[in-house]
Parts: C-alpha cells; structure tokens; sequence
C-alpha cells in the first residue's frame, strides 16, 4: 500500500495531478489520502502524523512558506517520507536534491512521467518493508521505522509503540512483534520491548532510554543485559 499526499495552494494544479495520478496508480493499493492547500499545512500535519503518507508531492512556487522551505523543515523531523516536487520550471529542479528529493515532475504532470516514478517507489517500499513497522488503530494506519521507535509496553491486549514523539496504542501481542521486530528489540521484561540502539544506560535492575527507566524482570534479566551489552560493543 503506498499512501499519497499532494501539496499545491492552487486547486487547479492538485485537481490536475490528481486526475494524472489517478490513470497510473494500481486500484486498492495505492491511493491519494491526502491534500494540502499550504506547505505550513503540510509540515504541521505530517510532524503530528508521522508514517501516515508514504509519498508527498509538494509543489516548489507555492506562497511562503514554498516547496523547497516546506520539504527542508519536513526532514528535520522525518527523513524517511519520499517527496517529489512538482515544478513549472527546470531551473529548480537541482535545489530539490538539498532535501533529499527523490525526483522532480513538470507542470502539467504526464502520465508516463509519474508511472516512472511509481514504479521506483513501489522498489524501495519493497526493499523498505522489512525495516518499517506496520499497525492500524482508531486514528488510521501507521508505518514507522523501526529505527524510530524506542521501545513497544503492552498493557493487557494493547500495546503502544514509543517514540521521542509519542505513542501509538494499537491492540497487539507483543510476543509476535518481537518475531517481527527482529534482533535490534530486546525483551527485558513482560511488558516491554526495548530498542537496543536506544539504550543509553544499562543499570543493575533497569535501562535507560531517552531518559525514560525501564524496568528489567529478574527472569529475563540475565538475557537482557547480555544481549543489551552485546549491542553497545558491537557500535
């Protein structure tokens, strides 16, 4: 599923990419989820939805702030949304590579134009899936990296993926995401699962992370801290 967002403060341009997008994107996998009439819009949005659009296309003329601000801002609190800019002129498609663009589309938009660039977002997204962690509450579906997250708690059914952000309640077991998770999470107790690359203290009967303690059970103990340890030697 790739999750998509247009960002242009004239309507005619994001009813015109829509339209382009809408003939090359693959039916039930693939959809606009959002629009937005302003970059400030977009930046407020997204840094209070993190992982909810995979794929932004942000205009460059736009009023202040303008594409190129807006995408800059957008990296210091999310370095993994792919965005494309759209732009009715060439001379500043190389300033986009300042924000980590992943490509530039020209006004008016062509079909052929934008399958190309779908097509090299459904590659990275394949090569992505196993870093991203998938889930879906009440508030929408998230994908977030599993490098963003400090650690996942469960509480009876629900669990809640932490990050410097927030947290994300969602009804899960936190056995399975662990299998999921993969090497980098560490269980340390019953009710949590620790980022090893998070830890910044490893105490007698606790850790730390991001100044938050965690606790660490006696019966998981000496596994924890060994593989804890193991974890910062390997850095």
């Amino acid at each position: 599923m790739i999750r998509i967002g247009i960002c242009d403060d004239e309507a005619e341009a994001r009813d015109g990419l829509r339209f382009a997008l809408e003939k090359v994107l693959r039916e039930g996998r693939e959809e606009i989820v959002y629009e937005f009439v302003s970059g400030k819009n977009a930046a407020s949005w997204l840094k209070k939805h993190p992982g909810e659009i995979d794929l932004l296309f942000l205009d460059v003329e736009m009023k202040e702030p303008n594409g190129m601000e807006t995408a800059r801002y957008i990296r210091t609190f999310d370095e993994e949304i792919l965005i494309v800019f759209v732009t009715g002129h060439k001379d500043y498609v190389f300033d986009g590579y300042e924000a980590d663009a992943l490509d530039y589309v020209l006004k008016p938009a062509e079909p052929e134009r934008l399958k190309r660039i779908l097509e090299r977002v459904r590659r990275i997204m394949e090569k992505n899936r196993e870093k991203t962690f998938i889930f879906k509450n009440m508030d929408g579906a998230y994908r977030l990296p599993f490098g963003r997250i400090l650690y996942f708690y469960s509480d009876r059914r629900k669990v809640s993926a932490v990050t410097r952000e927030k947290e994300y309640p969602f009804y899960g077991n936190l056995d399975e995401i662990q299998t999921i998770a993969g090497k980098n999470f560490v269980r340390i107790h019953q009710r949590y699962l620790v980022n090893v690359r998070k830890v910044e203290r490893i105490g007698k009967n606790e850790v730390e992370v991001e100044g938050i303690l965690l606790p660490v059970s006696r019966n998981m103990k000496a596994d924890a801290l060994a593989a804890l340890a193991r974890s910062v030697l390997e850095e």
